[in-house]
């Protein structure tokens, strides 16, 4: 029995088989998930939608893990509701 691309991919449920050495570039990855169990792993998403395991303690995986913290606390910023936005949103109650 042979299944072919096993390496660094993902299994369906998440498991990590193998841990990639390369280094990903910054730019290509989406998110993370940090898996633990018999194979502790960082699974980055890129932002074609493949998913790669790596080694948490890698200084390469802890530095992209920080920088997509920092991208996503960054876009949650730009994305607050305006002034209007949150009046809209209010309830107003007339009473005669």
């Amino acid at each position: 029995f042979s299944s072919p691309g096993v390496g660094s991919e993902v299994l369906d449920k998440s498991i990590c088989v193998s841990l990639t050495t390369k280094k990903l570039p910054i730019k290509n990855i989406k998110t993370y998930t940090i898996r633990e169990g018999s194979m502790r792993a960082v699974i980055f998403i890129t932002r074609r939608g493949l998913k790669v395991c790596a080694d948490p303690q890698a200084d390469w995986v802890k530095k992209a893990v920080e920088n997509v913290d920092k991208s996503t606390r960054r876009n949650m910023k730009q994305t607050k509701p305006t002034r209007a936005q949150q009046f809209t949103n209010s309830a107003v109650t007339l009473s005669t």
